[in-house]
């Protein structure tokens, strides 16, 4: 691993994994508190939003934005709408609407559907110990209690959608990330995300909610925002420098993370079925680290540049 370019990458993937993680664990118990969902996900959003466009401004980041052209323009456009918006609302409203497993089972497969669009779009490839890698790490995401089979509502169909615009913002994402920071970059996204989910929120009629949040309230969205922050500094910058199947993939193991903790401090149990899974995520996580060197066609352009924000 000393030597593999995808070190640092690798290193910063997993660290959004387990930011990911707590986070999840956390928001279970934020969004009770909040009780809206889309008010919780849209002032989250912003405030993470407001520090990137200070980090921004303190990395000097405004000489890049004068210089975009109408394409880099239009992609980031594209990343705040197809990532930093619409797909939270499909989602949060698709959750109204079926069981919290059958959603996450759905929004799981997220890694799936980047392969999909990453081999023919990115001209990713991976190793047959990678595929295996896969294959496990999927069978782990499959090992959960309680699953009653899918009710093919609505509700699904908008997780589903949600979890496949994802998909295709990690695909544009990589695209633009080749000649932008991440920093720029994630920061269009939250911000033009904000904007578009808050518009959103006026719409409905809901605005006036955010005046009303107690200081317990503020504290949850103000906490989960911090782990929000981390997780897409984290995440882009991997993506910057690795190809997107394989940062994908390793994001997988956050369900390891939240099951972890839900263990530790809520049910205090850690089931034979939750050991099995997390012995399937290590070997997966194991397998496609061990093996990704010249695992990808792209895996040059995306390594050869100095590790920046």
């Amino acid at each position: 691993m000393k030597h593999n370019p995808l070190f640092y990458p690798t290193i910063l993937a997993l660290t959004a994994a387990v930011i990911s993680g707590a986070s999840n664990f956390l928001t279970k118990i934020a969004v009770t508190a909040v009780k809206d969902p889309i008010i919780f996900t849209t002032l989250k959003n912003a405030i993470v939003a407001l520090f990137l466009i200070g980090i921004i401004l303190a990395l000097k980041k405004w000489r890049e934005v004068k210089s975009l052209n109408r394409s880099q323009v239009f992609k980031l456009l594209a990343i705040g709408v197809i990532g930093g918006s619409l797909p939270f609302a499909l989602f949060f409203s698709g959750l109204a609407q079926t069981s919290a497993i059958n959603a996450s089972l759905i929004h799981k497969t997220l890694f799936v559907w980047v392969l999909l669009f990453g081999i023919p779009f990115l001209k990713e490839r991976l190793t047959r110990w990678q595929w295996l890698g896969i294959a496990a790490i999927f069978g782990a995401n499959l090992m959960v209690g309680g699953f009653g089979g899918f009710k093919y509502n609505a509700g699904e169909l908008m997780i589903l959608g949600a979890t496949v615009l994802w998909a295709v913002e990690n695909i544009i994402a990589k695209i633009t990330l080749r000649d932008l920071s991440s920093s720029l970059v994630v920061g269009a996204r939250m911000v033009i995300g904000s904007l578009v989910l808050f518009s959103f929120v006026v719409w409905r009629g809901g605005a006036s909610a955010v005046y009303v949040l107690n200081f317990q309230q503020w504290g949850w969205t103000i906490l989960t925002s911090a782990l929000l922050l981390g997780f897409v500094l984290t995440w882009y910058t991997a993506l910057k420098h690795a190809p997107a199947t394989y940062i994908a993939t390793l994001l997988v193991p956050a369900t390891l993370i939240t099951n972890v903790l839900s263990a530790v401090f809520i049910t205090h149990v850690f089931s034979g079925s939750q050991v099995v899974s997390s012995l399937l995520f290590a070997g997966g996580v194991a397998l496609m680290v061990v093996f990704s060197k010249n695992a990808t066609q792209d895996l040059c352009k995306a390594t050869t540049q100095p590790m920046e924000f």
